[in-house]
């Protein structure tokens, strides 16, 4: 304490250095009129000021730190941007338990809240809109043993055996690629977090965690409905990866926010057939089977193909000697199926150079999954879904106030990087 206050008698000597500079600029830009500044009591204290507990959590996604422990460290040996937090300069920083309380139990919607005012205030700056949104998720890594390489329990992704440390995560599945074709694929107990990115500046414009069991397709259509309420999304240009390709999400940005979508094709284990000139299906004795009528559904048409012998009594006609020749019908053969879609999922030409180039957008999704990333979000320290949520939400505003803070200081070629604007403070 002593020491604290010697270092205040000398405040000068370091108030104006770059990183509390920067940390100036941050906070400047962050609005916290709707965010309570003390917890609500009848009777008794109401406890350390909430909008420097939220401060300081920016600082530790700012300085990329895992720990509550990291960030005490820091702030005590940082006592002037501990007092740009908004904590008494001559009084002891508040315990763990208190910050580890304020990231439990507090209320998403208020995070959600200050995430909402920057993303707007971009959009009147022009920096973001709703011409090309893409969206993707980024798995979140739940703090349990079960996720450690080294581990070699046989029964470690089991879903009889769920992590005890933290009950709330949940056992999913990701992949290192988003090609059809790919193979590599790991399980994981934990989270995801998915997010709505403007695909021209790569900045975000809303974001939702889930648990790691809950596929992306289920819960995109609620998710977009949710952000049109607030920033609109009518006629948009949707980028997703093959994760999206379901005919509800397709009519919903379709016919819904009368926008379009550039989502490729998920094969689903679908086998491809042999064509002949894209129109007839190539049979096991290489022949070209012939049509044989149509069915009509609501979406799509089942076009019938035949064998082209069906009608012979020739027995050695079929030169593989298939065992449906032989089945002692009249009408004799295999018989194979097709379906041609209909919907405007079926209609949209994904080999087009203008699809091509639409869907590349998708990469500022990736992009800012890793920045975020970056804050030491992967693999948060917290062992609950409310900090861990919490704390996903406050990566995303730390990311916001840098983009803003940029603009603010007009170094606009700098609102994606972080590092570049800390040395430029």
């Amino acid at each position: 304490m002593y020491e604290r206050q010697l270092i205040f008698n000398n405040i000068d000597l370091f108030a104006s250095n770059s990183k509390t500079k920067f940390y100036e600029k941050i906070f400047d830009v962050i609005d916290l009129s709707k965010f309570p500044k003390y917890h609500t009591s009848k009777f008794g204290p109401t406890g350390y000021s909430l909008h420097a507990l939220f401060r300081s959590f920016i600082v530790m996604k700012t300085e990329k730190l895992a720990k509550i422990t990291e960030l005490l460290s820091f702030l005590d040996t940082n006592p002037y941007i501990a007092y740009l937090c908004g904590f008494e300069p001559f009084k002891p920083l508040p315990s763990y338990s208190v910050f580890q309380r304020f990231i439990k139990n507090l209320d998403n919607e208020l995070l959600k809240e200050v995430m909402e005012s920057q993303v707007l205030r971009l959009n009147e700056l022009e920096f973001i809109d709703n011409s090309f949104v893409s969206c993707d998720g980024t798995p979140v890594f739940a703090n349990t043993k079960q996720n450690n390489a080294k581990s070699f329990a046989s029964n470690k992704f089991s879903k009889d055996n769920p992590p005890k440390s933290d009950p709330d995560c949940k056992l999913g599945v990701h992949t290192a690629s988003n090609s059809h074709n790919e193979k590599k694929y790991e399980f994981y107990w934990g989270y995801q977090n998915i997010v709505l990115t403007d695909a021209i500046s790569g900045l975000p414009i809303a974001e939702k965690t889930t648990t790691a069991n809950v596929s992306e397709s289920s819960i995109v259509i609620d998710f977009l409905k949710e952000t049109n309420k607030w920033f609109s999304l009518k006629e948009t240009y949707f980028i997703g990866d093959k994760a999206y390709d379901t005919k509800e999400i397709y009519n919903y940005i379709r016919y819904d926010l009368k926008g379009h979508a550039f989502i490729p094709i998920n094969p689903r284990n679908t086998k491809k057939k042999k064509m002949l000139n894209d129109t007839n299906i190539i049979c096991e004795a290489g022949l070209a089977m012939h049509k044989d009528g149509k069915q009509y559904f609501d979406s799509y048409i089942k076009q019938k193909f035949c064998c082209p012998f069906r009608t012979k009594k020739d027995d050695s006609l079929c030169p593989c000697k298939h065992p449906k020749y032989f089945n002692g019908k009249k009408n004799r053969g295999c018989t194979r199926y097709i379906s041609i879609g209909t919907d405007y999922r079926a209609s949209i030409n994904r080999e087009s150079i203008f699809f091509k180039k639409i869907y590349a957008l998708r990469t500022e999704s990736e992009r800012y999954n890793s920045r975020w990333k970056n804050l030491n979000l992967e693999k948060p320290t917290v062992r609950n879904i409310n900090s861990i949520t919490n704390l996903n939400t406050l990566g995303h505003i730390t990311l916001l106030s840098l983009a803003l803070a940029a603009i603010a200081d007009n170094q606009k070629d700098k609102i994606r990087s972080l590092s570049k604007f800390k040395r430029a403070s």
